[in-house]
């Protein structure tokens, strides 16, 4: 699609604004990305997303949209040129959206709760049990998609690298191999992709955000 102004307010170390980039780059997108400071938010982030105030804000010739799984579906619907975000199957469409609302209603809702109580034992094995429920949906496929990285694996990053940032952060154990074999197989196999590895934000800069978010005390000079 020729003359497109496309450009994305955003944060680094953000899963929200860092789902939209892959959803752009999967689909050979060119856009203008800026990094917002969400302690002084800008006078663009205020006059476009003036209900929420976050990120991220998609900005499309000029014309905003806000929410990150809004957001996908719009750039799906979009730009047919790429990889498809969502299955042409409408049951698989519907199957989709129900996992990518899964992880944002009840994971995301859990690790903040983890993160809150620094690993507390409800916490933990509330977040052990949805990461089940993820991995019995994973079952013998490489990729939510199927064998292409899809909708469900994009807004699921954040277990493949956020989650596991964190519980090293926290130092309680909650994602890992013998707990979740399918699913941290498929973690490894979405964090080896070229599009992945160039957009997400390097391990050890994210973890020493959450560390110093965590523990200030231990790591300022």
């Amino acid at each position: 699609m020729a003359n497109q102004e496309v450009k994305l307010l955003g944060v680094r170390e953000s899963p929200f604004s860092k789902r939209v980039e892959i959803a752009l780059k999967m689909k050979g997108v060119e856009y203008e990305n800026v990094e917002e400071d969400l302690s002084t938010k800008s006078p663009e982030l205020l006059k476009y997303n003036p209900i929420h105030k976050k990120v991220p804000v998609f900005l499309h010739n000029g014309k905003p949209i806000v929410e990150s799984l809004v957001i996908l579906e719009y750039i799906d619907e979009t730009w047919k040129s790429g990889t498809p975000l969502l299955p042409q199957d409408p049951l698989e469409r519907a199957t989709s959206r129900f996992w990518a609302k899964f992880i944002d209603d009840k994971l995301l809702p859990a690790a903040v709760k983890f993160v809150g109580s620094k690993g507390g034992e409800q916490d933990v094995e509330e977040i052990v049990e949805l990461l089940s429920k993820l991995e019995n949906e994973l079952k013998d496929k490489k990729f939510f998609g199927g064998e292409s990285i899809g909708l469900v694996d994009i807004v699921g990053s954040i277990i493949a690298l956020w989650i596991d940032v964190i519980q090293e952060a926290v130092g309680v154990e909650i994602f890992t191999k013998e707990k979740h074999p399918k699913l941290f197989k498929w973690s490894e196999d979405f964090m080896d992709c070229s599009i992945i590895k160039e957009t997400l934000p390097p391990r050890a800069d994210l973890l020493a955000f959450w560390q110093n978010r965590l523990h200030p005390s231990t790591t300022s000079g």
